[in-house]
């Protein structure tokens, strides 16, 4: 049950009204196509009411459903999904992604950033080429706090999902399929679901309380720090890697702040897991240590920076 986000940035540009109508019944076609697979609780998310769009520069969709049954049909056909705007609405909380911003071609793209943000997909207009693609690259700007407290903006490149015609769906099909089952929306679901989701990453007991009772601004992205966390470890081989090799920041914590990261480990003897990787908002926390005989990472501490007093 996919959510689909709407790219703003395709709507209003110039062309033809043939052409726009082109566009418009392959984009309703697309949706339908995801929702079809996506299943129950299938959404398009936008920030305003798409009726309230332009299609084309001085062709607003209210035009195009009156210029032709065909149209109408398109129309009620789309109308029968679910919508939810704006986009905050189906964010955990409305600020959950305030500490981020994204960018295409240097410009502020609201729709594409949320569906990489709420892991969904992004779905198109297909009037211009550049949303002629199964996947989009943005620039994305995030705030983060380093160990010490210090607020930096940090920038990066990211791919987003996304879908304007209905071949591109084929990239995408058992994402979806995947999604249907597990529709992991929180922080219980995680644990709950850790063995399939996770089947190189082990956990203390410890971590099913602060699981429980994550808070909603961290399930996102927790979930995609653990499933970096798991796509490395997969990969690795203990034979001939000391560690595995990363796809999210990892560092160790320094001598003085390792006594804080001492917890007994599954077979009762007390450890240290000052690995670390981090997520935002705020100064977000997994703790871990390697455990390179059974190739996994046991992870002791999901949630805010460890202080010294806990």
């Amino acid at each position: 049950m996919p959510l689909l986000f709407l790219n703003e940035k395709s709507w209003g540009t110039a062309c033809d009204p043939a052409r726009a109508e082109r566009a418009m019944a392959d984009f309703v076609d697309a949706v339908r196509a995801a929702a079809a697979a996506g299943g129950n609780g299938t959404a398009l998310v936008s920030e305003v009411d798409v009726k309230a769009l332009e299609i084309a520069e001085g062709y607003p969709v209210n035009k195009w459903i009156g210029a032709a049954p065909r149209n109408r049909a398109l129309w009620q056909r789309l109308r029968g999904l679910q919508s939810r705007s704006p986009m905050r609405s189906v964010f955990p909380t409305e600020d959950a992604a305030d500490h981020l911003e994204y960018r295409h071609d240097g410009e502020a793209a609201l729709g594409l950033g949320a569906a990489h943000f709420m892991d969904g997909i992004a779905v198109s207009l297909p009037v211009a080429r550049q949303w002629q693609s199964d996947r989009v690259t943005l620039e994305r700007s995030e705030l983060v706090e380093d160990d010490d407290g210090t607020l930096e903006t940090r920038e990066d490149t990211v791919e987003v999902r996304h879908l304007s015609a209905e071949p591109h769906l084929d990239s995408h099909l058992d994402w979806i399929r995947k999604s249907r089952r597990e529709g992991v929306t929180t922080g219980l679901r995680i644990w709950d679901n850790r063995a399939d989701l996770y089947p190189h990453l082990t956990f203390l007991p410890r971590v099913e309380d602060q699981l429980s009772g994550l808070n909603p601004h961290w399930v996102v992205p927790v979930r995609r720090s653990l499933e970096r966390l798991e796509e490395a470890v997969a990969a690795w081989d203990p034979a001939t890697r000391a560690e595995p090799e990363w796809r999210t920041k990892v560092s160790p914590e320094g001598e003085t702040r390792k006594r804080v990261c001492r917890f007994t480990d599954l077979d009762g003897e007390t450890r240290t897991f000052d690995l670390h990787a981090r997520f935002t908002p705020g100064a977000g926390r997994i703790h871990f240590r390697l455990v390179p005989e059974e190739r996994t990472i046991r992870l002791a501490h999901i949630g805010g920076k460890i202080r010294p007093d806990l």
